[in-house]
């Protein structure tokens, strides 16, 4: 039975919603949640009825875990997380050929690689969201139709899990609803497809005893069967093997056919101490949307891109896609911006997201390609190449590449800082304790200055959005300080997403 009734549910105040959100994956509940977070009203679709039960993403990275922090869920996340000490490549008989460590926090105190289970990211998002009223979630609702005819709002045609049919409306719509998206589907947009498809198997045990492992991801380099290790909780653990031609998950379904493959970590542990998870066979992909906005509707996470996990990029490109989105939908919607800065969505996440699916398979071929004669150059180069220090950069660095320059970030602003995101210190807060400093530059453009900088003559800044950092503060305060004068600059505009969009030199003073 089905029937149509307009409009649908909105959030808890009776409107109908801003913005309406497909998919309540970690993309899409933090896309929820900023937009809240701008005081705009969402309504999230999600199909299935709870929380995915099964893990997925294993890791982020301390740029990403600074967006957890904007949620509001930075805290918590600690609880549910664990860092990474590094990557040690192994041959195919498992000897070390290199082992590259990790500063385990950075100077903000945020883990470089932190390593959790995706179902409790998503049950922190979740509980978040109850104290946000003008946010409502509809579990168990599948999206049928999508018509974007209208200049001024998208009409989603919805199915409940009773089978009754509704409309919900919005101005804009936020497709987060995975690889096989459907609102990618409904628009017809293609994928663009980078060259990159192996088929992997997943596999992730509890045991209830400490594994006798280097505490960090284990790459096997073996052209036969490449894999990875990596500990994910207290008693967690994921491996990933690369399957051969004719193989199947169900062939290692039981744990005695998956002895021969974790073996090598878990020989000593006897069979009643591990408990299979989960054992999927995945096929790692490199793609692109050709287009992440079709008028009103916009892509973000694996709607818009899918990328192989060999630098565990996957979740941070998406959570970065929402910051970088809701803020833009909010600064129109609220009426400041005119509805060319959406435009800049596209035109600086997915050259970015881009750049980092080409660093992942640059890498994965880098571990696992070739054959048994890329086997034997790895083993002879790997132990030199490991004391470089540009493959060491290349392998470990948390930095992600700076956005390109388009409609919001000029290219007349100096190349130091230009489409970067501004260094994350502690700072001292209104109550004079040291917080991020994002708490204190807030949801609105912010100029970031050295002390005596004239605010006259800085472009559009005001003095109610200006924060001025001293080389005689805090610690974080003289980070920052001397990394505006490394930069050569003297001030710079961040805007909320903490991506710098405009600077000038340190000579302007009052």
């Amino acid at each position: 039975m089905t029937s149509t009734a307009a409009p649908g549910p909105g959030p808890a105040d009776g409107d109908g919603p801003d913005v309406i959100v497909m998919g309540a994956g970690p993309t899409g509940l933090a896309a929820a949640t900023l937009l809240a977070s701008y005081d705009l009203r969402v309504t999230v679709v999600e199909r299935h009825r709870d929380v995915y039960p099964l893990p997925r993403a294993v890791h982020l990275d301390d740029e990403t875990y600074r967006i957890l922090h904007q949620l509001g869920i930075g805290e918590e996340f600690a609880a549910h997380t664990r860092p990474a000490s590094g990557l040690r490549l192994l041959d195919e008989r498992h000897r070390e050929l290199a082992t590259f460590t990790r500063e385990r926090v950075t100077a903000a105190g945020l883990p470089q690689a932190n390593m959790f289970d995706q179902p409790d990211l998503e049950r922190l998002l979740r509980d978040n969201l109850k104290r946000l009223p003008r946010v409502t979630l509809l579990s168990g609702h599948e999206l049928l139709r999508l018509d974007s005819t209208s200049t001024t709002t998208v009409t989603a045609q919805v199915r409940r899990a009773d089978g009754l049919e509704i409309a919900l409306r919005a101005p804009y719509v936020i497709g987060c609803d995975g690889a096989n998206s459907t609102v990618r589907r409904l628009l017809g947009i293609a994928d663009d497809d980078l060259g990159f498809a192996q088929r992997w198997l997943v596999v992730d045990v509890r045991c209830d005893v400490g594994l006798d492992a280097w505490d960090g991801v284990h790459q096997v380099c073996d052209a036969h069967r490449a894999g990875t290790y990596m500990r994910i909780g207290p008693d967690r653990y994921r491996w990933e093997f690369q399957l051969l031609d004719g193989e199947s998950p169900e062939d290692f379904a039981r744990l005695p056919a998956l002895r021969p493959l974790i073996g090598p970590w878990t020989r000593t542990v006897p069979d009643e101490r591990l408990t299979v998870l989960k054992c999927r066979a995945y096929t790692f992909r490199a793609r692109v949307a050709q287009r992440w906005r079709a008028g009103r509707v916009f892509l973000a996470g694996d709607a818009a891109h899918v990328t192989p996990p060999f630098i565990g990029q996957g979740l941070c490109s998406g959570l970065r896609d929402a910051n970088n989105l809701a803020w833009k939908l909010a600064a129109v919607l609220h009426g400041p911006a005119a509805p060319g800065l959406l435009d800049s969505y596209e035109a600086e996440r997915k050259p970015h997201a881009t750049a980092l699916i080409r660093r992942a398979k640059a890498v994965g071929r880098m571990m696992t390609g070739g054959g048994r004669a890329a086997t034997l150059a790895r083993r002879r180069l790997v132990p030199s190449l490991a004391r470089s220090r540009a493959v060491r950069h290349f392998l470990l660095d948390s930095r992600t590449p700076a956005l390109e320059p388009g409609p919001r970030i000029s290219r007349s602003t100096p190349r130091a800082v230009r489409g970067a995101l501004l260094p994350l210190v502690r700072v001292p807060g209104p109550n004079a304790e040291l917080v991020l400093i994002d708490r204190v530059l807030g949801d609105r453009p912010m100029t970031v200055a050295l002390p005596g900088t004239d605010l006259a003559a800085v472009p559009g800044a005001l003095p109610s959005a200006w924060l001025t950092v001293s080389p005689e503060g805090s610690e974080g305060e003289r980070r920052l300080a001397q990394w505006l004068r490394d930069a050569g600059v003297g001030w710079v505009r961040v805007d909320p997403d903490r991506v710098i969009t405009a600077a000038g030199p340190a000579g302007v003073l009052r």
